[in-house]
């Protein structure tokens, strides 16, 4: 949307904060889980290896939900795959928690993954298709605070009942435990997401690909004025290959037949986002703690400062990004984080193992750990966490962009679900000192890939991204 036009930026910015819901549930249905854990095992008397799967079922989903939301945004639209979604979180609150059974909950978790996989990807991208370029990554980027706004409000609610019912195993209301509650207590923010999407329009890129340019030029004109909604409508069929719709085999360069080189970029960018290692913060952050000698209570209390400080880091790269652009950012989080890793990486190859096999810092040593180990995670929300999902939501030129989100997402899921089945497996092999070092090592990776793959997209209208 050229600079110029008279925007109706009260309406762009209330349709973008009803997508960035969307990041809310995917947080709040990542976080919960945590409470949950010891109920689960009570109730269904599994492993710990059976526990581990429910747990990291959810992200399975995720890559499958990516995926397929990809492709299905393309065959019906963004606004109505994200209904789709909503409605799946819904069920899966009410199944999760529910659950008789280890199969019930993990098929409960899965639909709720799949849902978190497109809220993932098509939040992003809707917001992206129906904002200015000048305003796109500062609206784009609230789906990374919603994300973790979502993660608190669930480690909150879990507290809360947890506290007034005794014990995440204890009855509460109806006789049942906390911990269904815990998952029961997701259906209010996304019934609020389904009724709130009902109100919103279809992404205009999405009309005009689907040759609805009569709805199209209606919802350009609400969002930019009538000129200015003719103007685009034009750029934006101009856009578009017309002998066919977007399709998956548009990933391939028609001349070479390869893979374009977009896609690798993408796909590049959604897996070292997870490669350096940040969701072992935030599913293992109080193991973590309290494996280099802080207690409980003051690794739950760590947790939350690295919460604040996410948030923090949020706000400020929402100042920037549009100031500066994306990737300024990546490079800047990128050589930041391969120096804090490597920081904590240090802090821990210089502990020593007490008599029940824990690792024990010095005083120095642990507070050089807990300050770089919360920098890092700054710096993730600073420029990673953010400014991926806004760019693999505007980079992809507008015929594959549904496709190449697909791929990214499922990518992006799949490196998380790796990441987090490894991190204990790590743990025991090569000790926190070699998990940190391995993730120090792709921060690296990331400054290479950032400056030989990655282009400048601020300010750039969707229509004049290049693939």
């Amino acid at each position: 949307m050229r600079a110029g036009a008279s925007h109706n930026m009260g309406f762009i910015a209330l349709i973008s904060g009803v997508a960035t819901i969307g990041g809310f549930l995917f947080g709040f249905d990542s976080g919960v889980i945590n409470g949950t854990v010891e109920g689960l095992q009570q109730a269904f008397h599994t492993t710990s290896a059976g526990t581990g799967f429910n747990v990291a079922s959810v992200l399975l989903g995720s890559a499958a939900g990516a995926f397929a939301a990809g492709r299905l945004a393309d065959v019906y639209g963004r606004r109505a795959i994200l209904i789709v979604a909503a409605a799946m979180f819904i069920l899966s609150a009410f199944g999760a928690g529910a659950a008789s059974g280890s199969v019930m909950f993990v098929v409960a978790r899965m639909i709720g993954g799949f849902a978190v996989g497109a809220a993932s990807v098509l939040s992003p991208a809707y917001i992206s298709e129906v904002t200015p370029a000048a305003t796109r990554g500062r609206l784009a980027s609230l789906q990374q605070i919603m994300i973790i706004i979502g993660l608190t409000g669930a480690f909150l609610s879990n507290f809360v009942l947890a506290h007034v019912a005794g014990a995440s195993t204890a009855p509460f209301w109806g006789g049942y435990a906390a911990w269904r509650w815990m998952f029961w207590m997701q259906t209010i923010p996304s019934t609020i997401f389904l009724l709130a999407l009902l109100s919103i329009p279809e992404s205009p890129r999405y009309l005009v690909a689907k040759g609805r340019r009569d709805v199209a030029l209606s919802v350009l004109s609400r969002l930019m004025g009538a000129e200015a909604g003719e103007a685009k409508l034009a750029e934006i069929e101009g856009s578009l290959d017309h002998d066919h719709r977007p399709r998956l085999s548009d990933l391939f360069d028609k001349q070479t037949g390869r893979i374009r080189r977009i896609v690798w970029v993408g796909i590049g960018l959604a897996v070292l986002q997870q490669l350096v290692g940040i969701n072992v913060v935030f599913y293992y952050g109080a193991v973590l703690w309290q494996a280099v000698g802080f207690s409980e209570a003051d690794s739950l209390k760590i947790n939350i400062v690295s919460g604040t400080l996410s948030i923090a880091s949020c706000l400020i790269a929402i100042g920037l990004i549009d100031r500066i652009g994306r990737k300024p950012l990546l490079l800047i989080g990128s050589v930041g984080m391969s120096i804090t890793l490597a920081l904590v990486a240090y802090a821990f190859s210089t502990g020593g193992l007490d008599a029940a096999g824990k690792l024990v810092l010095s005083p120095s040593m642990g507070m050089l750990a807990l300050i770089s180990a919360n920098a890092y995670a700054a710096l993730f929300n600073f420029s990673w966490g953010p400014v991926m999902w806004v760019m693999l939501g505007e980079m992809f030129p507008n015929q594959i962009r549904g496709s190449g989100l697909a791929v990214s997402g499922l990518f992006q899921w799949t490196a998380n679900f790796a990441i987090t089945m490894t991190f204990p497996i790590l743990l025991h092999s090569v000790g926190l000192t070699g998990a940190y070092g391995l993730y120090a090592f792709f921060a690296l990776l990331s400054i290479v890939f950032v400056m030989k793959m990655v282009h400048e997209t601020r300010g750039v209208e969707l229509e004049d991204m290049e693939g």
